[in-house]
């Protein structure tokens, strides 16, 4: 299970540029979020596993506990209004 609470967690990899994309435009929007890099944490592996169907998928993201595989920041965007409305408070 996961066990990073935050209501924003990107999992990601070093040289995924997909995680590269969608880190860069978070940090744009101003959205608060915790980074996790799958290739240095075992069990944060394990759970993007978990959530992908067996596979390392990245970027995997999770919303208030909620996972999304590969999203896009509009995808990601309208599942923040839905579990983590606060989180938008801050960002654009």
């Amino acid at each position: 299970m996961e066990r990073y609470r935050d209501p924003l967690v990107v999992y990601w990899r070093p040289g995924c540029v997909f995680c590269m994309k969608l880190r860069l435009q978070l940090s744009l929007t101003g959205l608060p979020y915790t980074a996790v890099n799958i290739a240095r944490d075992p069990d944060a592996a394990s759970f993007v596993r978990l959530v992908a169907d067996g596979n390392e998928t990245v970027p995997t993201v999770t919303v208030a506990g909620h996972p999304m595989v590969n999203p896009s920041l509009r995808h990601l965007k309208q599942a923040i209004r839905t579990h983590a409305p606060g989180l938008l408070t801050g960002g654009k």
